[in-house]
């Protein structure tokens, strides 16, 4: 055979092979062209026309938050931020480098900025885009923005852009019960795109949490056009986001600047109720926080001070601070006892100072005793002595019925978070908690508000607004709208139900309060008003922190204001007026004051302040006016 014919037929087929590769290859080719071209041809515009066209979630501004007469108590104030923009300082990557940190230089002998700042900066131009804004401080004040616009022409890719924070006029005044608004964590994501935009705040506390959903309004949406680098060519449409809706409280907003004021520098709470309505018009804790110190990130060294301050700012305290009511709850014995058929009006006891049961002393404030007493001295005077006689024949049970009626150790359903419902014990709670049964001795404690008896200062003050608004069960609210289906609603009309006590046992009651501040020998004479058709009656209490011991006596401590603030006694008063026509409640708590003695002209300069501005009425022509459904009910 022909070796070169062998070679020729050899070539021959594999040049057929590679040939017929091609072709298979080819025809591979076009039918994957067609399809991605012809067949998949909808999918991949659609997909081009997203990476050119964004679809961008614009967030809503914030809804106010103001008080009964329409004043301003939650805002959103237009803040200002440098940024630097990387692509504007020069060409080349290694330029630009050198000339922002010389532009952030020259920005540092303007306005302050720190090495931090600084550094972050130069991470983030290393890490995004150089057409992208990098923020280089937030909250510039006006006059730091004018002088950075002065010198705008030696400051190369530095801009000034426009935000909101949110702004609350009260300061620390208003922070307990308005909350505050923060970024939203991890946690607190839900699905909802419009919690993952970079700017959003939602409620953390307070009203600000309570009305979160309605306050946060709707999300806008804009399309832009932007090329394959991501940079925006233009806005091709735009709808507006819908602002959140306003929230209406029922807080004076004067009045509660006013209480912030008289309390000062003392660690102490206030509220002011009306006694029919429920209608919170003051609600102070003192001392309070900076509620905007939250909005971009806490400093850890603030939230430090805070934590470690003894005086716990951070916490609201007229509804969540648990205190034995003290003398106050004497209130609560009485009206027990009197329903109970137990004691009448002339019932009396002889105080010599104290009372014995079994091997025990028990003994009363005043050395040397009140001598003979009825009810109506007695709570004049706030003799133990004699509610020890009351609470022993009374028993505990029948006592925590009463309390519960009062609004007493159970939640009263507040328009906030973090309420507390206090404690009333009975002896079924201390055989199953403590496996022990009730002993007499306890009842003669918890008879003059000692001893497992706790409450708050919101609580109190329903209690005494059920004992002079004619035995109704009202509870306290805060907000003059609610979360309804169509949005915020005006609050219905008040209709609470009786407590059930008779009448006249209320008179006795009202009639001996009266006596406490305005009859010779009251224990609260000092909160007597003296301004013609001004008058308050109330009952004092002083909550027991601790016994002083025998060695402090031995070593000189004699009365409660010789120990360290931290280990005397609560200061309480509770009052009502006017006299005649009872409309307000007032409830202060002194924190270690030491005897209510100093919680009376407190509550007295309140008192006159609230009946001065009377704030169920509207406020005259030409004054703030409320908004719709925000009137009192």
């Amino acid at each position: 055979m022909n070796p070169d014919y062998e070679k020729s037929k050899l070539f021959t087929r594999r040049a057929l092979l590679l040939a017929g590769g091609q072709g298979a290859f080819m025809l591979a080719l076009v039918g994957r062209m067609y399809y991605l071209q012809i067949v998949e041809s909808k999918k991949y515009a659609m997909l081009a026309e997203e990476n050119r066209i964004n679809l961008r979630l614009l967030p809503p501004p914030r809804g106010r938050i103001v008080d009964r007469f329409g004043v301003p108590l939650a805002v959103n104030r237009q803040s200002y931020r440098v940024d630097i923009v990387a692509e504007r300082t020069g060409k080349s990557t290694r330029e630009r480098k050198r000339k922002v940190k010389e532009t952030l230089a020259a920005l540092s002998t303007i306005i302050p900025l720190s090495e931090a700042d600084a550094r972050r900066v130069l991470r983030e131009i290393g890490r995004k885009r150089a057409f992208v804004p990098i923020t280089v401080r937030k909250t510039l004040t006006w006059e730091e923005v004018a002088r950075i616009e002065v010198n705008t022409p030696d400051l190369p890719g530095i801009t000034i852009a426009e935000g909101t924070v949110r702004h609350y006029p009260l300061g620390q005044a208003g922070a307990h019960v308005l909350g505050y608004v923060a970024a939203v964590s991890e946690a607190e994501q839900t699905g909802d795109p419009l919690l993952e935009l970079p700017d959003i705040r939602i409620g953390k506390n307070g009203i600000e949490k309570v009305f979160d959903a309605p306050l946060r309004g709707e999300a806008g949406t804009q399309q832009i056009e932007v090329n394959a680098h991501g940079r925006i060519i233009k806005e091709l449409s735009r709808e507006d986001a819908k602002p959140g809706q306003e929230v209406a409280l029922t807080i004076d907003a004067d009045l509660q600047r006013f209480i912030a004021d008289r309390l000062g520098e003392e660690s102490a709470i206030a509220v002011v109720m009306d006694v029919h309505g429920g209608q919170v018009m003051a609600l102070s804790s003192n001392p309070g926080y900076d509620p905007t110190a939250f909005h971009d990130g806490l400093d850890p060294e603030l939230w430090r001070a805070w934590r470690r301050d003894p005086k716990k700012p951070l916490i609201s305290k007229a509804v969540a601070g648990q205190y034995a009511p003290g003398s106050v709850f004497k209130m609560c014995v009485a009206l027990a006892a009197l329903e109970a058929g137990i004691i009448g009006r002339y019932h009396r006891v002889s105080c010599y100072g104290h009372t014995q049961l079994g091997s025990s002393r028990f003994h009363c404030w005043k050395r040397g005793g009140h001598g003979t007493v009825d009810l109506h001295e007695a709570i004049k005077q706030s003799c133990d002595v004699f509610f020890y006689d009351v609470a022993r024949r009374l028993g505990v049970d029948r006592l925590a019925d009463m309390a519960r009626r009062l609004g007493l150790g159970r939640s009263v359903g507040i328009d906030l978070h973090g309420e507390r419902s206090g404690f009333i014990p009975t002896r079924a709670w201390k055989l199953a908690t403590l496996g022990e049964p009730w002993q007499d001795g306890e009842s003669l404690v918890a008879g003059i508000g000692q001893g497992f008896v706790l409450t708050t200062p919101l609580q109190l003050a329903v209690m005494m607004s059920r004992l002079v608004n004619g035995g109704k069960a009202v509870t306290p609210h805060i907000a003059h709208r609610l979360v309804t289906a169509e949005g915020l609603a005006p609050r219905p009309a008040p209709d609470f139900a009786s407590i059930g006590v008779r009448p006249e046992n209320l008179r006795i009651l009202a009639n001996a309060m009266n006596g406490v501040v305005n009859e010779p020998g009251g224990t609260a004479r000092r909160g007597q008003l003296s301004e013609e058709g001004m008058s308050m009656g109330g009952k004092t209490g002083t909550s027991q922190v601790r016994r002083i011991t025998r060695e402090e006596r031995a070593r000189g401590v004699k009365k409660n204001e010789d120990l360290p603030w931290e280990l005397r006694d609560h200061g309480l008063f509770v009052g009502y007026g006017p006299v005649e026509d009872p409309r307000y409640v007032v409830a202060v708590v002194l924190e270690h004051g030491g005897s209510s003695k100093y919680a009376v002209p407190i509550a007295r300069d309140i008192m006159r302040e609230t009946l001065s501005r009377d704030p169920l009425q509207p406020r005259p022509t030409g004054e703030a006016a409320a908004p719709a459904g925000a009137r009192g009910t």
